[in-house]
């Protein structure tokens, strides 16, 4: 069972990879889609939950994803036909790096998918490439709540403080519009729905050739999560728009 089988199980029963719930994402979407007929964009879609969420509710919306995991396109581009949203769904496999678009967006979403750019703001400056005048930005990232263990830091990467994160972001040029900083409740909900998910499936299926792999899995990113950062790490999802005037 490989990285990409083992998240398609761990996110069964929470299909937006962050520690969002339903409430915090649909105002993220609310903040980034004031017009309702924008161009939107998710570099790093992955099974296109914020593409699909934001089409279902936006009868003029146009949007595109870009991942590299055929797997994950075709849940999103079934779950668009189910949805009766398919018409206005483009998806692109490939990597989100190297994309490029003739037509500019007016929304670019990278919620939890940083670390495929090489970092925050990387990943901004790839945003830039594809912003419309006047669009914004709606991106996801882990801070440290507190002083990290080596421990979490070897496992989840070289984070910064809430502050920092944010003075960062606005040193680059960007301005917060709206923030939403993942609750205890959500941060937790996410980690038990993951490990929990695919903890069950291995319980659920004693006979296939992976559920041994998927229980160990389930258990040491369990043990990972209770011991080494849940009482340090934050998730924090911003709507930017770009600074005037910044170099």
């Amino acid at each position: 069972m490989n990285r990409e089988q083992i998240s398609r199980i761990a996110h069964t029963h929470h299909p937006i990879k962050s520690p969002l719930n339903d409430a915090s994402v649909r105002r993220l979407l609310e903040h980034g889609l004031s017009q309702g007929d924008e161009r939107v964009l998710d570099l790093g879609c992955g099974s296109g939950e914020w593409l699909l969420r934001a089409l279902a509710t936006r009868p003029h919306l146009h949007a595109e994803g870009v991942d590299i995991s055929a797997d994950a396109l075709a849940q999103a581009q079934q779950a668009a036909s189910d949805r009766g949203v398919a018409d206005r769904l483009v998806l692109h496999h490939q990597e989100a790096e190297g994309f490029v678009s003739v037509r500019p967006f007016n929304l670019v979403i990278s919620v939890g998918a940083t670390h495929a750019f090489g970092g925050l703001l990387p990943t901004l400056a790839a945003a830039r490439e594809h912003l419309a005048p006047g669009g914004r930005v709606l991106i996801g990232e882990g801070f440290w709540d507190r002083a990290p263990s080596q421990e979490a830091i070897d496992m989840l990467g070289d984070l910064t403080d809430l502050a920092t994160t944010v003075d960062r972001v606005v040193a680059d040029g960007w301005t917060p519009i709206h923030g939403h900083i993942s609750t205890r409740r959500e941060l937790d909900d996410y980690e038990w729905a993951c490990w929990g998910s695919l903890a069950s499936w291995a319980l659920d299926n004693p006979a296939d050739p992976d559920s041994s792999h998927a229980l160990t899995a389930a258990t040491t990113h369990r043990t990972e999560w209770l011991r080494f950062y849940r009482d340090t790490w934050g998730f924090v999802s911003l709507v930017l728009g770009r600074t005037p005037d910044h170099p």
